[in-house]
């Protein structure tokens, strides 16, 4: 577990304070991520109160389509993020091309892509989201390539956000998202199109309430729920999370609960108990680990500069450097101490016997840092010096060097119950104490302490310090948390578990001294018996193993055996004085291969109080009838056979008749100096063999070095070229993609055109600039003799049917100076067309073309020429359709309406219903209106093809007589025309 502060799961409210409250939605997309995008939006209404922030790999060399596209798809305003551009609720916003992307407060800041470089603009914009916006920070990847985004949303994970993935088989290329899923951080993995709702869900969720403090039933409830899961978590990762903070593991716990959408604690244990997906994710989530190469740069450059160098040129070479790093996580920083040992005996030129020691709890981070292997995020981490260096580039993962990975070891070790390592140079332990209790804190730290050599340093994290163990330490940077030791400390035998596990431990071991009681006294005095003559006359011996390993101790053996500093072993050499181990391994391996018991001659050995004793070591070969071969190391004082004859001492007893065998006493010198001669012997041709092979590898190694550097050469190029036609694929992809969207609008946009000239049939040609034919509509035909095979001729190739001469020169006119014309022009067939002629431009700037219509106006013109003979007329005459709708006027009828004062009258206008108006109660007075009324209808419903009627009106002239004369006419928009004909004159001549 590694982190920097056991308050990540806050939002950050230091310097330019957050005034955003809601969640920040951040999407990371790459190749194929359009399509994701797009189903994506489709879920989401326009009133989450969320804002979406989409990061994708974009190529700098084209304008981007993605806010149009996606605009399509979200009601939500979609904008392209400017410098500085305040982070809004209920808006898409969309990193700009060639552009690298962060949050700070509320506002997203831009900053220039490296254009050489490999950058990973979802990763950077992740991890400051985390930074800013802590658990209201919700990641999503979706498809692409690589594994951009992996320590992103690791980072929004341990912030406590909520993370997504799009399901793999849903993706068009799902390197993105099984990258992070590999992780065990993503808390769902769905289709784009599901992903949606998730969010919405997430974000409208109610929080667990919390439990009120006057209800104990309540309480205890509680309390019995966060006990039954602290045991399910022991029971099955073995870690007793009641040594963590409580506030951290119950805001780990709640986090959970949220995502699961469990309402309280004890909803969540029952989960617990049923699931153990969500057991083993739980754990995972409290021991996160979040950690990276050379974190706080600063800090370990100080350690390289003072604790590895001093090390390094202080090492006397008899005994190796060891280092240990405890919570280890994914192995990051364990790489990182192997690197710098590493830099450090490049310069000193002496490369002594190095070994790392990372261990952690969690057993699948040990299997993650064991592997070695990186994404390609560690780019920006590690400089390309020390990638080229020290890692191999395989695809999209980085893997470490065997020569840096063969100088680790990495263990399962709980830091807080197994024993510490010994004499270690260095100890690096950074921010896995803030998690811990006070007092789990200091017993890890009496751990670490004496798991120190003398003179050995202490690295801690930036929020941990030594507390307590200040007098013990000196400190080297007090800023970057480095301590050199003063003074060892002794570790207590209790100390090596918690007083839960020492207790457990107690109860677990069988207590000595009881026996059954079914057991006869009499056997429990012989028993007793041969107990008290073995230790009386039986010399002290040891059971030991064929590996040497001590099984059983015979007598007391305190006096022969020391225990030294370090880690506990049963290993005979550990435990013999130095003195003894020689003869004794001689011994017992000569016991074993002849399986005769031997004894060596008189030696002496130092006793406690400076006595000393003249002893002969005895090894015999054990065989039971069942098992494997033993063997049995006596100490035989010499004073004791003075007194015993051998057979007596020596060995055991054996059946009556049977023969004793003689113990061989064994001279040291003798076997040694015969080992040592075949060993020579051996050594000579040894030598001779080596060396002519040694002769045949230099030759060999010559010719492969010279490949070695033309390969390297090679690999370094193609290295560069395959990271730099990676990232052109994935952007031309999403151009692709985009490119795609486009043509599809406009092969849409081109169906929708041809519909409209269609329905609108009117003739239509377009050129370019040099007026060559570019498209034109089927009614362009009836005008000029084209065909669908003439696109690219010029426009005055072909004949056309216009009485206008100056049609190509206006052409040529309007796309010089930009300007529009239209005119009124007459065709040869008689037909009267307006033409108008246009400019355009595909884009602006470039050259510019014409568009000529031609509108059939004939029509036009005869209706025209119609009004202007009734206008010319001096009855008033009105047209009537079907219903008695008034359709046309002269001037007469216009002028009379004007005249005329009955306000009745005069509402009988284009438009208006002359029937309505004869009904109308002012005319319904006169007693020609009715019958006016009759006759109208009967010619427009087709029964009278005519009909006349008198009237007299009164004038400001006197009263005249007029005629009404209603004709049928026979036509789709005209039924009737209605003329008045003043006839005062003609009735005047009349009477005279």
């Amino acid at each position: 577990m590694s982190d920097d502060s056991e308050l990540s799961g806050t939002v950050d409210q230091g310097a330019g304070s957050n005034p955003f409250k809601g969640y920040v939605v951040a999407i990371g997309a790459s190749a194929g991520g359009l399509d994701a995008l797009e189903r994506f939006f489709q879920g989401i209404p326009d009133d989450t109160g969320a804002a979406f922030v989409v990061v994708q790999h974009l190529s700098p060399d084209h304008k981007s389509m993605m806010g149009n596209l996606l605009a399509r798809h979200t009601s939500m305003p979609v904008v392209t993020v400017e410098h500085d551009m305040h982070i809004e609720t209920n808006r898409v916003h969309l990193i700009p091309p060639a552009s690298l992307m962060t949050a700070s407060g509320d506002l997203l800041r831009l900053s220039p892509k490296n254009p050489r470089g490999l950058t990973l603009p979802i990763d950077l914009f992740f991890s400051s989201l985390a930074r800013e916006f802590g658990n209201h920070a919700i990641g999503i990847i979706l498809s692409g390539t690589g594994s951009d985004g992996t320590r992103g949303a690791v980072a929004i994970n341990d912030a406590g956000g909520f993370l997504l993935a799009q399901e793999p088989e849903t993706a068009k290329f799902d390197g993105m998202p099984r990258s992070v899923i590999a992780t065990g951080l993503v808390d769902a993995i769905l289709p784009p199109e599901e992903i949606g709702p998730r969010v919405i869900d997430h974000i409208h969720q109610t929080p667990s309430p919390k439990v009120r403090q006057p209800a104990a039933t309540l309480e205890i409830d509680r309390d019995n729920a966060h006990e039954e899961v602290m045991h399910l978590l022991q029971h099955s990762g073995g870690i007793d999370f009641r040594e963590y903070k409580p506030a951290t593991v119950m805001r780990r716990m709640e986090r959970r609960m949220q995502v699961r959408q469990t309402p309280d604690l004890l909803n969540y244990v029952r989960l617990l108990s049923v699931d153990r997906g969500e057991l083993a994710t739980l754990r995972r989530e409290l021991l996160i680990p979040v950690t990276s190469f050379f974190r706080d740069a600063d800090a370990f450059e100080v350690l390289a500069e003072t604790a590895v160098r001093t090390i390094v040129a202080d090492h006397s070479g008899t005994q190796p450097i060891r280092v240990w790093v405890p919570g280890v996580a994914t192995g990051e920083e364990a790489y990182t101490l192997a690197i710098l040992f590493a830099e450090a005996f490049e310069r000193a030129r002496r490369w002594p016997n190095f070994k790392l020691f990372a261990t952690d709890v969690e057993p699948q981070n040990i299997e993650v840092a064991g592997a070695g292997v990186f994404s390609e995020a560690i780019t920006a981490e590690i400089s390309p010096e020390r990638l080229e260096q020290f890692f191999i580039k395989r695809g999209n993962h980085f893997v470490v060097k065997t020569e840096i990975r063969q100088s680790i070891v990495f263990a399962r070790h709980n830091v807080l119950e197994d024993p510490p390592f010994t004499r270690m140079d260095l100890v690096s332990c950074r921010n896995l104490l803030i998690y811990f209790r006070p007092q789990a804190q200091e017993r890890a730290l009496r751990r670490l302490q004496y798991a120190l050599a003398p003179g050995g340093f202490l690295f801690l994290g930036p929020s941990e310090s030594i507390a307590n163990l200040h007098t013990d330490f000196t400190a080297v940077s007090s800023k970057h948390k480095l301590y050199r030791i003063l003074r060892h400390v002794a570790l207590p035998l209790d100390s090596g578990s918690s007083p839960r596990a020492r207790h457990a431990l107690t109860q677990s071991l069988p207590r000595t001294g009881m026996r059954s009681q079914g057991v006869s006294t009499d056997a429990a005095a012989i028993e007793a018996a041969q107990g008290l003559l073995m230790h009386e006359y039986a010399p002290t011996s040891l059971l030991l193993n064929q590996r040497h390993d001590l099984l059983h101790v015979f007598g007391e053996v305190g006096s022969y055996l020391r225990i030294g500093e370090g880690s506990v072993s049963l290993d005979m050499a550990r435990l013999l004085p130095s003195s003894l181990v020689s003869v004794a391994k001689a011994l017992l391996f000569k016991a074993a291969r002849d399986r005769v018991p031997l004894r060596s001659e008189s030696m002496s050995v130092n006793l406690p109080n400076d006595r000393v004793e003249h002893i002969h070591l005895v090894a015999r070969p054990v065989e039971p009838q069942q098992g494997e071969l033993h063997l049995l190391l006596s100490f035989e004082p010499e004073s004791a056979r003075e007194i015993l004859t051998p057979s007596d001492v020596d060995v055991p007893r054996l059946p009556a008749g049977a023969a004793r065998p003689a113990i061989e006493t064994i001279s040291l010198d003798r076997e040694t100096a015969q080992r040592l001669e075949n060993l020579e012997r051996e050594l000579a041709a040894t030598r001779e063999s080596l060396q002519a092979t040694i002769e045949e590898l230099e030759t060999a190694n010559e010719e492969l070095q010279a490949t070695n550097e033309e390969l390297m050469a090679s690999n370094e190029e193609l290295q560069s070229s395959n990271e730099e036609l990676q990232s052109v694929n994935e952007e031309l992809y999403t151009v692709n993609a985009e490119n795609q969207e486009k043509i599809e609008i406009l092969n849409r946009l081109n169906a929708d055109l041809d519909g409209m000239a269609k329905a609108a049939s009117i003739a239509t040609v377009f050129v370019d600039e040099q007026l060559r034919l570019t498209r034109f509509t089927p009614e362009a035909t009836t005008l000029f003799k084209i065909r669908e095979g003439d696109l690219g001729r010029p426009i005055d190739d072909f004949t056309n049917l216009l009485q206008y001469p100056e049609f190509m020169p206006e052409l040529k006119r309007t796309i010089a100076s930009g300007e529009m014309l239209e005119h009124e022009i007459r065709a040869v067939n008689d037909r009267f067309y307006l033409l108008r002629v246009l400019p355009y431009a595909v884009r602006a700037g470039e050259s510019r073309g014409a568009v000529a219509t031609f509108v059939d106006i004939t029509t036009l013109r005869d209706v025209e020429q119609l009004q202007a003979v009734l206008d010319s007329l001096p009855e008033q005459v009105a047209v009537l359709d079907a219903i008695g709708l008034i359709k046309m006027v002269n001037r007469s009828w216009r002028d009379f309406e004007r005249e005329d004062s009955r306000p009745s009258v005069a509402e009988a206008v284009v438009g208006s219903n002359y029937l309505e108006v004869c009904e109308s109660r002012v005319l319904a007075k006169d007693a020609h209106a009715a019958e006016a009324l009759v006759g109208i209808k009967t010619v427009l419903r087709g029964e009278s093809s005519s009909f006349s009627a008198e009237y007299a009106i009164e004038s400001a002239d006197g009263r005249r007589r007029c005629l009404m004369y209603v004709a049928a006419v026979d036509h789709p928009t005209a039924s009737a025309v209605v003329s008045h004909i003043d006839i005062t004159r003609w009735s005047h001549d009349g009477d005279e």
